[in-house]
């Protein structure tokens, strides 16, 4: 049964990127509020699929820790379903997001539309100020920053390793960070098509305050989204 959902699943997460695309493309051609609406509206939509195809429901914790406006996000990443979150619990997201994505049809499409940070990490050193650069831009323009500090999605009981790019940001744009906590590679893997039903869950963590030297920053960023993750993959509900 779970394959079937899955598979099920995966028709209606790709059928409603190709129907966004198509039906909402004029999209593209209007303000920026627009096409972020497009995102929003997908976004929900899949969430709507995966609740009733899949049976599995997300839910929002520590969301007294969400910050408002311009804000640094920092985010566990254990598979796609994490980047399609922020469309729905923050406002006007700007996602730091790696050049593969940037080709997709609709995905892509919109990404370039709403403004995401495109990064190329072939480029080293050069993406790190471009990435600097514009998330500088961002932030002037009220928008949260929402980075995943691994740089991909990696799979549950993955030895955690966090990139030098979030401590970048942190360092030059002088925010506190807000970590996010997550088990939903559990239910959606960071590979394979299967979906499980059960509980994901993203939890807003308390800031980490804006004045911290870059290696204590990185201990404490790893330690919070690494502890509070865990804690939830092991109280899961997995139905």
């Amino acid at each position: 049964m779970t394959t079937l959902r899955s598979l099920v699943f995966v028709v209606w997460l790709y059928g409603s990127m190709v129907l966004y695309a198509v039906v909402l493309s004029p999209a593209l051609l209007l303000p920026h509020r627009f096409a972020m609406g497009v995102c929003k509206a997908w976004a929900r939509c899949v969430l709507f699929g995966l609740r009733w195809i899949v049976g599995l429901k997300v839910e929002f914790r520590g969301l007294e820790h969400r910050p408002v406006g311009a804000a640094l996000i920092a985010s566990k990443h254990q598979g796609m379903l994490d980047v399609i979150i922020p469309f729905v619990v923050l406002g006007d997201p700007c996602l730091v997001m790696k050049k593969e994505l940037a080709v997709l049809p609709f995905f892509g499409w919109f990404a370039l539309k709403t403004d995401m940070i495109v990064v190329d990490r072939e480029a080293a050193a050069k993406a790190l100020k471009t990435m600097v650069r514009e998330g500088r831009e961002r932030m002037a323009d009220g928008r949260p920053i929402f980075i995943f500090p691994e740089g991909t999605r990696a799979p549950i009981g993955s030895v955690p390793d966090y990139k030098p790019g979030v401590a970048a940001l942190y360092r030059d744009l002088a925010r506190p960070c807000t970590p996010v906590a997550t088990n939903a590679g559990l239910f959606w893997p960071a590979h394979g098509f299967q979906r499980h039903p059960g509980v994901a869950v993203y939890e807003f963590l308390p800031p980490i305050e804006a004045d911290l030297k870059r290696g204590p920053f990185m201990e404490e960023l790893e330690r919070r989204i690494e502890t509070a993750s865990d804690a939830l993959i092991q109280a899961a509900d997995r139905r």
